[in-house]
């Protein structure tokens, strides 16, 4: 007698049955969506290239200024000492450079410390005006907490005094004392004592020598300001002792009649 095996009819299991369902009905959905799928990967597409075209052309920026800020760089110190007419070329062609930097590459990493330079030149080229410009500018630009900022301050403070404008100067040595992450505080705080004095303003002078040598011992601006204290004791008391009395005078006899 022969057996038949018998064969169990083939089906799937319900998991199996059930992901062949589900990968059915993800594929009806792509293709229904297809056409917004496919205009989001082109928008993906053309923000990614966008953002990479900017990237690049900023990188490309910034090494054009930096080409820019070493030849200008070049020009500002390599001026003869012996040459008055070389020297004045030079500083002109360094200031036309670090002008071009600013106006043209302004979003850059060399713009800032062109801008700085730029109103240092034009100090020694004595376009005051313009160099103010150049140090405000600075400060609008890239604000009081730019790594130069305090320096910056203190340079425009030099040339508001070199056109007599004292109370421009005190305002710019002030910004330095509150900016608390200025390296220069100290420096600024004599500066301003001594602008103070020259103002006859002794007492507030007298203050920010002592807050000085308080705060700051080991400045050598300290020393400074010890030496100026002395002279402000010595002064008043000077003004507070007495005459010396002298011998008494004689009185003139009246003449007779």
């Amino acid at each position: 007698m022969t057996y038949r095996i018998k064969v169990p009819p083939r089906s799937l299991p319900v998991d199996e049955a059930h992901m062949v369902s589900s990968l059915e009905h993800q594929l009806i959905g792509l293709k229904e969506y297809r056409w917004p799928l496919l205009v989001g990967c082109a928008l993906l597409v053309l923000v990614g290239a966008g953002v990479w075209g900017v990237l690049w052309y900023e990188g490309q920026a910034a090494n054009k200024a930096h080409d820019i800020e070493r030849e200008a760089t070049i020009h500002y110190f390599t001026r003869p000492g012996n040459d008055p007419k070389k020297a004045e070329n030079n500083l002109a062609q360094a200031i036309t450079l670090y002008t071009r930097i600013a106006d043209e590459y302004p979003r850059t990493p060399s713009a800032p410390i062109a801008l700085f330079s730029l109103g240092n030149a034009l100090v020694e080229s004595n376009q005051v005006d313009s160099a103010i410009a150049a140090y405000t500018r600075f400060l609008s630009a890239y604000g009081s907490t730019a790594p130069l900022a305090s320096l910056v301050q203190q340079k425009l403070a030099y040339a508001y005094l070199s056109k007599g404008d004292r109370d421009q100067a005190a305002k710019s040595y002030t910004a330095i004392l509150d900016n608390p992450a200025s390296a220069n505080r100290d420096q600024a705080m004599f500066e301003l004592a001594r602008l103070e004095e020259s103002r006859s303003k002794m007492d507030e002078a007298l203050k920010r020598y002592q807050d000085l040598i308080k705060t700051y011992p080991n400045s050598p601006f300290a020393s400074e300001a010890a030496i100026r204290e002395k002279i402000f004791d010595a002064r008043k008391a000077h003004e507070t002792t007495p005459a010396a009395s002298g011998s008494p005078a004689v009185p003139k006899t009246p003449a007779k009649p």
